[in-house]
């Protein structure tokens, strides 16, 4: 009887003990956070602490999903989760991060997690001007460049979690990194397909900060710009034709009908010549091909990296058959630079897309805004 009655005070002891212990409920359903325009990922949270990030899209085709669970540090010692079912776990609210793409540079900031951003390759295409003076300061390391990351520096850095950017998932030096059990998320923001989409990644980054409620919020302010301007290109009475892109070599490189930057030209209500067109990244045509549709074109934006007509007539004489050469109306972001030379559309324009749409309405219909100072684009010299 004695042992019978021992043996029920440990079962007793030790059921006690879990509960205090507070393991993750094997049935607990997590709740999805609301994402309106993005479809490469997702987020639910659980009334645990636990927040996973599923990131369909990491690049363009990808095959296979990444699920990753984000622990809050002060709950850690009360949860326990299977390594296996997640491809990172990270405790949060992080201190020290690692981006790869100047395009995660304005969340951090936006999120007032700027400060937390220690490494990152190829500094010099960044173009944030509070970024840069960390950099300045040594506060921000160097790491080489995206495709062959220094691992030793980020080892040596001793981040919380790395945020990379992939076109094929093939990086060796982020399954090094996980080895070292320094945990590795792709972010995709660049696969999305319309400008809203993009922009609303910076709710990807705000749980590892744990700053969602900030990332809803600054959200909404540039989706409700985004869509004053919008209905506002709709009053324009002219739909203006729009061609884009330019040679490089042979092959002249344009935005496909469903890209962004396709979305863009719909809508600040501009008929862009190869809207009809499936691909949503770029086309490669022919000068041939481009000059019969696109000479009468009234507008030329984004000529490849042209800031002066001169620059393009030099690059090739027949730049000069364009209707939108011959009168001026081509426009460019090529000549918007922070202090080291990087693009500031490359790295900003992403995250705030009711600013580029501002611009090309500006260049389209200059009646409709005109008092507006153009962001991003500027006429060719």
């Amino acid at each position: 009887m004695k042992s019978v009655f021992y043996l029920l005070l440990l079962i007793s002891i030790v059921s006690c003990r879990e509960e205090k212990k507070g393991l993750i409920p094997l049935k607990e359903t997590p709740k999805a956070i609301k994402i309106s325009y993005a479809n490469g990922f997702s987020i639910e949270k659980s009334d645990s602490g636990l927040t996973l990030i599923k990131v369909k899209s990491p690049w363009p085709n990808a095959k296979t999903a990444f699920t990753y669970a984000l622990l809050p540090k002060n709950k850690m010692a009360a949860m326990t989760l299977n390594k296996d079912e997640y491809d990172a776990i990270v405790a949060v609210p992080v201190e020290r991060i690692v981006v790869t793409s100047t395009t995660h540079i304005p969340a951090l900031e936006a999120l007032g997690a700027g400060n937390k951003l220690v490494g990152f390759p190829d500094t010099k295409y960044i173009s944030s001007k509070a970024t840069r003076k960390r950099i300045d300061a040594g506060q921000i390391k160097e790491l080489g460049n995206n495709e062959a990351i220094n691992t030793e520096m980020v080892l040596e850095l001793n981040p919380e979690v790395v945020v990379g950017f992939g076109v094929d998932g093939q990086n060796k030096a982020y399954a090094t990194l996980q080895r070292a059990n320094i945990p590795v998320v792709y972010n995709g923001d660049w696969t999305e397909e319309t400008p809203l989409g993009k922009a609303e990644w910076i709710k990807f980054f705000a749980p590892f900060f744990g700053v969602e409620a900030a990332a809803d919020s600054i959200f909404k302010r540039i989706e409700k710009s985004y869509l004053q301007a919008k209905k506002l290109a709709k009053t324009a009475q002219n739909k203006p034709k729009v061609l884009s892109g330019a040679l490089y070599k042979d092959v002249w490189y344009l935005p496909g009908g469903k890209s962004w930057a396709a979305q863009f030209f719909e809508d600040a209500h501009a008929d862009y010549i190869w809207k009809h067109t499936a691909e949503t990244g770029s086309l490669s045509l022919s000068l041939e091909s481009v000059l019969e549709k696109g000479k009468q074109a009234e507008f030329w934006i984004s000529p490849a990296q042209f800031t002066s007509y001169g620059d393009m007539e030099a690059a090739n004489p027949h730049y000069r058959q364009f209707d939108a050469f011959k009168n001026q109306k081509c426009y460019s972001f090529a000549g918007t630079t922070g202090e080291t030379g990087g693009l500031l559309y490359y790295e900003l324009a992403p995250q705030r897309p009711d600013l580029v749409l501002k611009d090309l309405i500006h260049m389209l219909h200059p009646q409709l805004l005109p008092d507006y100072t153009p962001f991003f684009f500027k006429p060719l010299d």
